[in-house]
């Protein structure tokens, strides 16, 4: 009788178990094979993190560079929260310089590898290597940062003149952000 109780719990415990899991939300995996070879991770790094960026993209109209008679939108710096797949904010990205700061204090900047052309009116994919982070924590060992499936944030499609020279504007963009470690 006890073993039969005991087999019968443990089935309903493995059921639970089973049910549980197929009911949390998954995390998406990013094939490297389905995104442009200039973003792609190098081999040796596994994904450590999954987020999803939401927030602004500052612009400032200014003179372009060698040619003070023409204007152009140049980027500022970004302020968005880093949330997991549920919804949880889990860290934040801001800057200059470009700032991927987790909820743990632990934080790092990088240096952009590459980009690759998103779907028109949205920013591009973009691949950084991370420079080691400061405190300990989630950013702790990171390799690469990759930013992927990417909505928005693209410069202004106002007049950028003479007239609006130090003038901002801020755009609402979201893109995923998936974090690497190397692979031990």
């Amino acid at each position: 009788m006890i073993l039969r109780t005991a087999t019968a719990s443990i089935s309903v415990l493995a059921i639970s178990l089973i049910t549980a899991c197929g009911s949390m939300s998954s995390m998406p995996m990013y094939s490297q094979a389905n995104l442009p070879a200039a973003v792609q991770v190098p081999a040796g790094n596994k994904v450590a993190m999954e987020t999803v960026g939401a927030g602004d993209i500052t612009y400032q109209c200014n003179a372009k560079k060698d040619m003070a008679d023409q204007f152009e939108w140049m980027f500022v710096g970004p302020d968005a929260k880093l949330s997991d797949r549920d919804g949880k904010q889990v860290g934040k990205y801001y800057g200059p310089p470009a700032t991927w700061e987790n909820m743990d204090g632990s934080k790092l900047t990088g240096t952009q590898v590459a980009v690759a052309p998103s779907s028109a009116g949205n920013i591009p994919n973009q691949l950084v290597k991370a420079n080691p982070a400061s405190g300990s924590g989630a950013m702790t060992g990171v390799t690469y940062i990759q930013r992927v499936n990417t909505m928005g944030g693209v410069a202004p499609s106002s007049a950028c003149a003479a007239s609006s020279v130090g003038s901002k504007q801020v755009v609402k963009y979201q893109a995923d952000y998936i974090f690497y470690k190397a692979a031990m």
